[in-house]
């Protein structure tokens, strides 16, 4: 996991995934973000802190994490507002934030602690509050990158809501993205399953999977992924290797909570 984080910082500025990612998440963010009052954020699975950088513009930023080697990478950038803890219990009051994210989080917990972090960011947020996930999607894409970065699953649209809902949130968007790329995202899965899918702890293939192409192929998916993150500000799309959900903590409880 380190080799994949070591790999990850290093890509995260400028690879086409990743700038396909912030151009998805950056509309809901603003949806979020409503009159402009400053929102207490908490960022699940922080990572090198990257994504905080994304979310300091709403108000105060925090983070947390459970893997060391990434929390450094984050102090390294600056990042001071940062613990090491689970998204499985979060140590934080009740009502505590405006807004709870995770990205890339659930796909890697325990079944157990997958229902145990949706109750704790039910717990985190105000009433009112929002929280905004992504998630890996579609097993017919289990590959390389799952057993390098330890996921448990893949999520489809069905179970994703049901863990949500299940925890008291108001599922308000819900869609998979990097649609474009499925295509060449399956072929290279179908492959790599058919040759044999790497060790957990192979360096190697750790940096390879996230390495960034040369730049016009770089270039062209980020373009292509910028296209496609414009079309689904209007429409949900119905397969993609990522699922990105916006959810709400209801005003009022509800009955029977």
């Amino acid at each position: 996991m380190d080799r994949l984080i070591t790999a990850t910082a290093r890509a995260e500025r400028d690879h086409f995934w990743f700038r396909g990612f912030r151009a998805f998440v950056r509309p809901l963010l603003a949806q979020v973000a409503g009159n402009g009052r400053p929102l207490r954020v908490l960022d699940c699975g922080c990572g090198t802190g990257n994504n905080l950088t994304l979310l300091d513009p709403l108000g105060r930023a925090f983070g947390i994490d459970l893997t060391w080697s990434a929390l450094e990478f984050a102090r390294e950038a600056g990042k001071s507002r940062i613990a090491c803890a689970s998204a499985a219990r979060i140590p934080c009051a009740d009502a505590a934030f405006d807004l709870v994210t995770a990205f890339d989080v659930f796909q890697c917990l325990a079944e157990e602690d997958e229902r145990a972090a949706a109750a704790e960011i039910f717990r985190g947020l105000r009433p009112g509050g929002h929280a905004l996930l992504n998630v890996a999607a579609m097993n017919l894409l289990w590959g390389n990158h799952s057993i390098l970065s330890h996921e448990v699953r893949r999520y489809s649209r069905r179970r994703l809501r049901r863990i949500l809902e299940d925890a008291g949130l108001e599922v308000l968007r819900l869609t998979h993205t990097n649609a474009t790329l499925f295509p060449i995202v399956f072929l290279a899965r179908l492959v790599q399953r058919t040759r044999g899918l790497p060790a957990s702890d192979d360096a190697e293939s750790a940096a390879s999977e996230i390495r960034i192409p040369p730049a016009p192929i770089n270039g062209l998916l980020g373009t292509l992924l910028v296209l496609e993150a414009a079309v689904v500000r209007r429409v949900n799309l119905p397969f993609g290797s990522s699922l990105i959900c916006l959810a709400r903590k209801p005003l009022q409880p509800a009955v029977g909570r």
